[in-house]
This record gives structure tokens, C-alpha cells and sequence, in this order.
């Protein structure tokens, strides 16, 4: 049974995959036209792309429907719970780079810190009469940072479009999202909090933690860890 390895369909992601096994002597490339998601491996035997979109190569590995994935560590730990149990990271790439940060208005000039943003959201709830709202679309991180940190009174909105207009749009009072640059954050009259980093994502080469690797998956993974010198 051949090993899939499962790889973002389009775009940078893509692109920079492509370059990254490349230059350790495995080439990735699409076959047939931009529409199609086949694709083909050469330079190693018993290798089979599978062209996914990133958000779907988390719970495709977790499935173990293929057997090793590209896509953002921040997407396997959104979207996978407890995911050090079902998928391990074999390796950071070093493109895709991204912060999920916690950015609120320029305007709040004593909001700083997380501490800060806590003590604004239970006297917004006193004054206004509902939770100060986060925009985000990812909601498991961000609940799971805001608890360590011991922050209780807000609600999360979802937002599956340009998050940093929320708060423009009066739909949410802060954000959390990904960030590369900042220059849209600032754009929006946006800043991010001194301690607001949630986690810092870049592109990882995961392999699925499910039984039912066959020997001959695991001999082409031991040659493919070889081949790409890790």
C-alpha cells in the first residue's frame, strides 16, 4: 500500500511545499491541468500525492486516511483536539510563517496586556450588558489561551471573512486572528497586545499517530525521512 502524503491544493502553500521537497530530491507536481488535485511524487518509490486543501489535511490525518500531511500548525491544533494523540510533528519547513495574536483599537491606549483586555471586558459587561465580543475563527486556541490566562468575561463571534473589519463593521470589540506583517492590523487601527501571542505558526510536516501503518508504509517513510535528511 502506497503512503500518502497529503499536500495544500493551491497557492503559496502549495508552491513553497513544492520547493521544499525539491531541494532535498523529491520532486511534487501536479499532473494534468490547474483544476485537477492529482498529482505525482519522483524521486522516491511508494509515495502518493494527495491534494487537499490545508484546512482539510488535519482531520484527513487524524483519520488516517493518509498517512503524512502539509498544512499550518495552527490549523492542526484548532482544528484537532488533544491533537498530540492522534498526529506528531515530523518536521518545522520554515515557510508560512504567522502569528494568532489578540489585537484590540489603537484607540484603548491603557489596554496593553492581556491583564489590561480582562480588566476592560468585565467593565464593558457592567456598562453594556453583554460580554465584550472577539472576532475570530479560531475558536478553540484563542479559548484555550484566553483560560490560561484567566480571562472569563467575553464571548466569541465568529468570523469567517476579514476579521480585522469587525470592529469597524460594530460587530465585535476585538480580534483574534493570523498576522504576518501587521501592516493590515495597523490599517484598520488595530494593535496587538505585548503578551497577546497565541501561537506562532508556520508550515509543519505532521505523520498520523493511527495504527494501521503497514510495513511497507513504514519502510517508504524510514527511506523518505532519509531522503529528506531528517
Amino acid at each position: 500500500m502506497m503512503l500518502k502524503l497529503g499536500v495544500p491544493s493551491k497557492g503559496r502553500l502549495m508552491e513553497k511545499t513544492f520547493q521544499w521537497f525539491g531541494k532535498r530530491g523529491v520532486t511534487l507536481r501536479k499532473s494534468g491541468s490547474d483544476r485537477e488535485y492529482a498529482g505525482a511524487v519522483d524521486g522516491i518509490d511508494g509515495v502518493d500525492l494527495v491534494l487537499l486543501s490545508a484546512g482539510e489535511i488535519p482531520r484527513e490525518l487524524a483519520a488516517g486516511r493518509i498517512q503524512l500531511g502539509v498544512t499550518g500548525s495552527d490549523l492542526v491544533r484548532e482544528k484537532l483536539a488533544n491533537w498530540e494523540s492522534t498526529v506528531r510533528q515530523v518536521t518545522p519547513m520554515g515557510f508560512g510563517g504567522a502569528d494568532l495574536i489578540i489585537a484590540v483599537p489603537t484607540g484603548w491606549v491603557d489596554v496593553d496586556t492581556v491583564d489590561d483586555l480582562d480588566a476592560v471586558a468585565a467593565a464593558f459587561r457592567a456598562t453594556h450588558g453583554h460580554r465584550l465580543r472577539i472576532a475570530t475563527k479560531y475558536h478553540r486556541l484563542v479559548r484555550e489561551f484566553l483560560a490560561r490566562e484567566g480571562v472569563a468575561d467575553y464571548a466569541l463571534v465568529d468570523s469567517q471573512g476579514a476579521t480585522e473589519g469587525t470592529i469597524k463593521n460594530e460587530t465585535a470589540e476585538a480580534i483574534a486572528d493570523i498576522t504576518s506583517t501587521g501592516e493590515t492590523l495597523r490599517a484598520n487601527g488595530l494593535k496587538v497586545l505585548s503578551d497577546g501571542m497565541i501561537h506562532a505558526s508556520q508550515a509543519t510536516l505532521f505523520r498520523s499517530s493511527r495504527s494501521g501503518w503497514t510495513m511497507a508504509q513504514r519502510d517508504t517513510f524510514r527511506a523518505l525521512e532519509h531522503k529528506l535528511g531528517l
